[in-house]
C-alpha cells in the first residue's frame, strides 16, 4: 500500500537507536529529548489510528511536565480529553520498542486486532511546552500523523489541560466549549467574574496572588488571561520565562518537595502565593508566617477546600447528590478523618497514578480528586449536571436554593472536568475563599497535616514486592507487612506502607504519625526493606513534610534467620 510506503520512507527520518527501550506510563513518554525522535513520529502514527478507530480527534502533547528543561516526552489525548486506554498504552509501548525494520509489521498487527478501517479520516491536535526541543519534536508527530493521511492542528505552545480541553471540545461539537485558546480563557474567566459577585467587600489585599509560573508555558498563559479577569484577581507573576530554567529551583514540583519558595519570588508575610510545574498541570499554594515559617497548602488541602465548598452548595440547595474524595495512600491522613469525621464526606482510596483517580470519581456524582503533589480535578456526572440545570431553570426554587444552584452551576463551568489543571484549580481556589471570606491562614487552620516523610529507595527489581489494598499493604516478600504493622502499631496516628514504581526500579516508603518520631518508624521500615528484599546496595533518596531527615548506612552484615533476613548497621540519623 503506497500510504505504508511513506510510513516507511518517512521512518527512516526518525530512525531508532538499537537497543533503546522505553515505557508508556501515566505520564506518557518521559525521558532525555534526544531520544525522542523516533518516539514522537511513531506516536504520530498511533494517534492517527486511535482517530481512525474512535471515529474522534485525538490530542498528541509534546511535554515533561515538571522534569528538567533537557527532558521532553509525549502523551495522547483520548476523545473526551481523558487519557489513553490502557490496551493504547501497551501499543504505545510495543510501537516505541519495535526495531525499524519490523515498524511497518507492528503497524499492521494494531490495525487488525482493532479492526481499523483505513480509509477513515483521521484529526489530530498537536501542542507543545516551551522547551527548546518541543519544536523539533512535535515536527516529528506531524511527520508521523502526515505519512498516515491524518489532517492536523498544530495549536504550538499550549498547557497540557489546555489541550485537554480543546479535544474534548471539539468531540462534544462545542458543547464543552469552543476548542480554541481564546474560548478557554473565555469560558473559564465568565464562571469566576459571575462567581466572584458572590464576594462582597474584597480588598485589593484579597485580591492579590503572587504566581510561580516555573519559568514555563503556565506563565504564558497566564499573562495572556490576565485581561479577561478585569482586575478580579491581581496576579504578580515570577518565574514567567523570561528568564531562569524550566523548573529549575521553581514550580509546583520543587516547592512541594524542598518544602520552600521558589526562587525568584518576593513574598511577604502572610501573602498568598502559589506554583504551577512546567506544563501547568498542577499547582500547590503557600505562605510564610511572621515567624518565618513556611506553610504548604498541597493537593490534600486542595481538595478539602473545594470538596467543603460543594457539599456547603448541595446542602443548601437541597440537592441529594453524593460527593466523595477520592485519595491514594500518600494522602495524609489528618485530611481523611477531617473529610470523613468532620464533614462527613465519603473517602475513596484508591491506587497511585492520575488515571486510577479519575476512573473512581467517575463513579459519584461528583467526585474530587487531588494527588498529593497538586495534580487534581472536580467530575460532574451528566444526572448530576441534569439536576443542577433544571433546578437552576424552576421557576419555583426560592431564593436561598436558587442562589446555591447558580453557584454549582458557575463552578461546573469554572472546573476543567477533563484533567488537573493550574489555571482552573487555582480561580477554582480563589472564587472558593472569596465566597468564604477567607484567608489563606484560614484554610491552612482547617487541619493540621500529621508529620510525614517519603522515601525513595532504589533497587535492582522492584518487582520483589507487590501490594493490595490501594496499594497500602505488602503482599510481598513474606513477612514484610508483619513487620510494618508491629513498628507502627507502637504509635499513635501512625500509618506506614511501601510499594513499588510504576515505571523504574524505585520502592517508595512512606510513613506518618502524631509526632517526629515518625522519623524513627520510617529509618526501621528502610532498613527493613533493605534487609526483607535482599536488594544489596542501593541509593535512598527521601523527601520531607515539615524537616529534612538525613541517613547514612554503612558496613552492612547479613545473617540469615527462618525467612528474615537481618542486618546489622553502623547508622547515624541526623535531624534538623
Amino acid at each position: 500500500m503506497a500510504q505504508f510506503e511513506e510510513v516507511s520512507q518517512k521512518s527512516k527520518l526518525h530512525p531508532k537507536p538499537e537497543g533503546l527501550a522505553l515505557q508508556y506510563g501515566t505520564a506518557g513518554f518521559r525521558t532525555d529529548a534526544k531520544h525522542l525522535d523516533h518516539i514522537m513520529f511513531r506516536m504520530g502514527l498511533l494517534a492517527t489510528l486511535r482517530s481512525k478507530k474512535t471515529k474522534s480527534t485525538i490530542g498528541v502533547m509534546v511535554t515533561a511536565s515538571h522534569n528538567p528543561e533537557e527532558d521532553n516526552g509525549v502523551k495522547l489525548i483520548d476523545p473526551m480529553g481523558e487519557m489513553v486506554t490502557a490496551v493504547w498504552e501497551g501499543y504505545a509501548t510495543q510501537l516505541a520498542n519495535t526495531e525499524q525494520d519490523s515498524l511497518l509489521k507492528e503497524l499492521k498487527d494494531i490495525i487488525e486486532k482493532e479492526d481499523i478501517d483505513m480509509s477513515e479520516p483521521a484529526s489530530i491536535y498537536v501542542g507543545k511546552d516551551t522547551r527548546p526541543s518541543g519544536a523539533s519534536l512535535s515536527r516529528a508527530v506531524l511527520d508521523g500523523v502526515s505519512s498516515l493521511g491524518g489532517k492536523t492542528h498544530d495549536y504550538g505552545l499550549v498547557t497540557t489541560p489546555q489541550l485537554h480541553y480543546m479535544v474534548c471540545c471539539c468531540n462534544t461539537h462545542g458543547c464543552y466549549g469552543s476548542p480554541t485558546v481564546e474560548g478557554y480563557y473565555q469560558k473559564l474567566s465568565q464562571a469566576f467574574l459571575q462567581l466572584t459577585q458572590n464576594a462582597s467587600n474584597r480588598t485589593d489585599d484579597q485580591k492579590r496572588l503572587l504566581v510561580d509560573g516555573a519559568n514555563g508555558i503556565g506563565a504564558l498563559k497566564m499573562r495572556e488571561m490576565e485581561p479577561f479577569l478585569r482586575s478580579k484577581l491581581q496576579v504578580v507573576l515570577s518565574n514567567d520565562s523570561s528568564s531562569g530554567k524550566l523548573n529549575h529551583m521553581c514550580g509546583a514540583d520543587y516547592v512541594k518537595v524542598q518544602q520552600k519558595a521558589p526562587q525568584g519570588m518576593n513574598m511577604g508575610v502572610g501573602e498568598c502565593c502559589c506554583s504551577f510545574d512546567g506544563d501547568a498541570d498542577r499547582i500547590v499554594y503557600y505562605y510564610t508566617d511572621s515567624k518565618g515559617c513556611f506553610h504548604l497548602l498541597d493537593g490534600d488541602k486542595i481538595a478539602t477546600l473545594i470538596s467543603t465548598y460543594l457539599k456547603e452548595l448541595l446542602t443548601q440547595a437541597g440537592l441529594n447528590l453524593q460527593i466523595a474524595v477520592v485519595q491514594t495512600a500518600y494522602a495524609n491522613g489528618s485530611s481523611t478523618r477531617y473529610l470523613e469525621d468532620v464533614m462527613k464526606v465519603a473517602v475513596c482510596c484508591t491506587k497511585t497514578g492520575v488515571k486510577h483517580l479519575h476512573h473512581a470519581a467517575q463513579e459519584y456524582d461528583i467526585g474530587v480528586y487531588f494527588e498529593a503533589n497538586g495534580h487534581g480535578t472536580v467530575l460532574f456526572s451528566k444526572a448530576a449536571q441534569k439536576q443542577i440545570q433544571e433546578l437552576v431553570k424552576d421557576p419555583n426554587t426560592n431564593d436561598e436554593r436558587k442562589r446555591a444552584v447558580k453557584l454549582l452551576e458557575s463552578t461546573i463551568n469554572l472546573i476543567n472536568q477533563t484533567v488537573g489543571d493550574a489555571i482552573s484549580d487555582m480561580l477554582v481556589i480563589e472564587t472558593v475563599l472569596a465566597i468564604r471570606g477567607m484567608s489563606v491562614q484560614d484554610w491552612h487552620a482547617i487541619y493540621t497535616d500529621l508529620p510525614n516523610r517519603q522515601l525513595k529507595v532504589t533497587v535492582s527489581d522492584r518487582r520483589v514486592i507487590d501490594t493490595t489494598d490501594a496499594e497500602r499493604r505488602a503482599v510481598t516478600p513474606e513477612g514484610l507487612q508483619d513487620a510494618i504493622d508491629s513498628l507502627v502499631k507502637k504509635y499513635k496516628t501512625a500509618r506506614s506502607f511501601v510499594r513499588p514504581s510504576g515505571t523504574e526500579d524505585v520502592v517508595r516508603v512512606y510513613a506518618e504519625a502524631d509526632t517526629q518520631v515518625h522519623m524513627i518508624i520510617m529509618l526501621i521500615i528502610y532498613l527493613n526493606i533493605f534487609n526483607l528484599c535482599d536488594f544489596g546496595r542501593s541509593q535512598c533518596d527521601i523527601s520531607s513534610s515539615s524537616s529534612f531527615l538525613y541517613l547514612s548506612c554503612a558496613s552492612f552484615i547479613w545473617s540469615s534467620s527462618a525467612s528474615f533476613l537481618f542486618l546489622r548497621a553502623s547508622s547515624s540519623l541526623c535531624l534538623f
